[in-house]
């Protein structure tokens, strides 16, 4: 049999490899975007180099978020099956794989956003106190429009993490690309198969790249 014929006959199962890592991107960059943006928020508020007196929320939350990113991921998707199980019933699928995708995308997001907001200037935080606004309007106003642009290129650092962490999803039945790519690409031999899997991850890589860098270039306020 070719290599044309081959991809032909396994070109369905490529496809649901792509829907189901789709399925558990679009999970855990939804819950990324709700949790991880808070807390990355929360985590720049009581910052030690923000606020003096650094409170336990800071130490608490910065400790399990640089757990979490320092934690194996594959000894993290293994260690969580317990958790998921109790959650959602079951532990193997594409949705309850994206029970530790979600919450490495929370943790990787989470610091992403509190170095953001660290890099801007300290005279947006003099001009919000010389208004008189509150917190609400400062974080509202002045933290997210001033940090836009680099919030949207560190939602596209995270959304092109998540896309190498899903490649190990079939270890709890997740499936998706990657899977499909060790499965019928690399055990069955058929290394053709699986550079196309290869290249196919790679392209949506470049172009959640281009695209984040284009929207970031947009919305820098500096240009």
């Amino acid at each position: 049999m070719t290599f044309l014929k081959k991809l032909v006959a396994n070109w369905p199962a490529l496809l649901t490899g792509l829907q189901e890592t789709g399925l558990m991107m679009l999970i855990s960059l939804f819950f990324c975007l709700i949790i991880g943006l808070p807390l990355g928020l929360g985590l720049f508020l009581v910052n030690p180099k923000v606020k003096r007196q650094p409170p336990l929320f800071y130490w608490l939350f910065n400790f399990i978020v640089t757990m979490i990113r320092s934690f194996p991921y594959l000894l993290l998707v293994i260690a969580l099956i317990p958790v998921t199980r109790s959650i959602l019933g079951k532990a193997f699928g594409p949705i309850p794989s994206a029970v530790p995708l979600s919450i490495v995308a929370i943790a990787i997001f989470a610091r992403l956003v509190e170095q953001v907001l660290l890099d801007l200037p300290t005279e947006i935080s003099d001009l919000a106190n010389s208004l008189g606004t509150s917190k609400l309007q400062y974080i509202w106003h002045f933290l997210l429009v001033e940090a836009r642009s680099g919030l949207v290129l560190a939602f596209t650092t995270t959304t092109v993490s998540l896309i190498s962490y899903s490649t190990v999803m079939g270890i709890v039945g997740g499936g998706g690309i990657g899977d499909f790519a060790v499965r019928v690409g690399y055990q069955r031999y058929e290394y053709g198969i699986m550079y196309v899997a290869i290249v196919i991850m790679i392209t949506l890589v470049f172009i959640l790249q281009m695209l984040g860098n284009t929207l970031a270039q947009k919305l820098d306020k500096r240009k």
